[in-house]
């Protein structure tokens, strides 16, 4: 049997990949603290459970292609309240950010076209173009820089005929840098001179921490026909499993060909869309208190890593990832020995390896990312037994 060749160029995530391995060690009685993937454990809003409860439709009906009214509306006050004018006609409702951005990439891009993405980046990234044919053209960072990237000399440097768009996190993943409005402005410029679609993956717009205003694309008005937005409550409302995202534009062309692919696989599910439209009724009262949460949580991996011997990470500024770079030599030879050959009083520690966030050849091999998902008690203890794993396998 043959596969086809951008299947076979489609690479493991780097967060799941030792997923089976961390099976086989929880059945031999191990704990496993686990820092590979941004699952929130803070609690989602009752409210949609109660809108999920109260839902009684006598036949449960396909939803809208481009989602169910009430739910775009509240994405609308939403946006409005940050200051950007959004209308029904801008906001097609995904399943999650990620059908959001395999959408968007199979609308803008032909076999070979580029799409500008800092790296490390979120190794979808790389799966969403390569699948409809486009290539990553990696814009490197690196950690001594705090990952800054929005620079119009760096960007203009990799732009040629076959670049299509700039694609960014921000905050970011799995960096935790934050644009200034500055430098959201430099890379605004640059897209606009150039025509190039400007893509936002702003998923984890309420997880900053320095108490600075966080800009959306969406509110630099003059590139409104260049700015793509992808959103989702998944991180916001801690809301993973709901599968609800958007994409956002204004680009009226754009609209009517994502249009044709959310009407070709009919619909994002009806009752996760009413559930979720309820979770934009929370308070601002719910935000404040769950950044200052993973403030804490920040504060505490950050502190733990920054004074391990031979670790070096940028303090991140927002989002809930940190990228370190270990004293190891492979670190994903380092976490497959972590969790077949490793504990520590019982337990063990799971973190995505770096080298899967990047597209440059050979970067990231003695990286990794952490997501500080558990509260701080857990936290400590995850980097007691990072930190004398690394004792361990550098005395092996």
């Amino acid at each position: 049997m043959v596969f086809s060749d951008r299947i076979l160029e489609c690479n493991q995530s780097p967060m799941r990949k030792f997923h089976t391995i961390a099976e086989d060690t929880k059945k031999r009685g191990i704990k496993i603290y686990q820092l590979n993937i941004g699952q929130p454990d803070i609690v989602t809003p009752a409210v949609y459970y109660d809108a999920l409860c109260a839902s009684t439709q006598p036949t449960l009906a396909y939803a809208p292609s481009p989602g169910i009214p009430s739910l775009i509306l509240q994405m609308i006050r939403y946006y409005k309240r940050l200051g950007v004018e959004y209308t029904t006609d801008d906001i097609l409702i995904t399943a999650g950010g990620s059908e959001a951005l395999s959408i968007l990439m199979n609308c803008i891009l032909n076999p070979g076209d580029e799409v500008i993405v800092p790296e490390p980046f979120y190794p979808n990234y790389h799966s969403f173009i390569g699948m409809a044919g486009g290539v990553v053209r990696p814009l490197q960072t690196n950690i001594d820089e705090g990952y800054r990237y929005a620079s119009r000399e760096k960007l203009e440097s990799l732009i040629n005929e076959r670049t299509k768009a700039i694609l960014f996190t921000n905050p970011g993943n799995p960096t935790g840098a934050v644009l200034t409005d500055s430098e959201m402005r430099i890379i605004a410029d640059v897209a606009k001179s150039h025509d190039l679609f400007v893509i936002g993956d702003e998923v984890y717009r309420e997880f900053v921490y320095a108490g600075e205003r966080l800009l959306t694309i969406g509110m630099v008005e003059d590139i409104a026909d260049h700015a793509v937005i992808i959103d989702s409550v998944s991180k916001r409302f801690s809301a993973c499993g709901a599968r609800i995202g958007a994409l956002i534009t204004k680009n009226r062309s754009l609209r009517q060909h994502a249009l044709k692919l959310c009407q070709g696989r009919l619909s994002v599910s009806t009752q996760n869309q009413i559930a979720a439209a309820a979770l934009y009724n929370v308070t601002e009262d719910y935000f404040h208190d769950m950044r200052e949460e993973y403030r804490l949580r920040r504060d505490t991996i950050y502190s733990r890593l920054s004074k391990m011997n031979g670790v070096v990470c940028a303090e991140p500024r927002g989002a809930f990832y940190v990228m370190a770079r270990l004293p190891v030599d492979d670190a994903d030879m380092f976490q497959s020995w972590m969790l077949t050959e490793f504990e520590y009083d019982g337990s063990t520690v799971m973190f995505a390896p770096g080298a899967g966030f990047y597209k440059t050849p050979g970067k990231g091999q003695n990286e990794v990312r952490l997501a500080y998902v558990l509260c701080a008690e857990d936290i400590e203890k995850a980097m007691d037994i990072l930190e004398a794993g690394i004792i361990a396998y550098n005395r092996r």
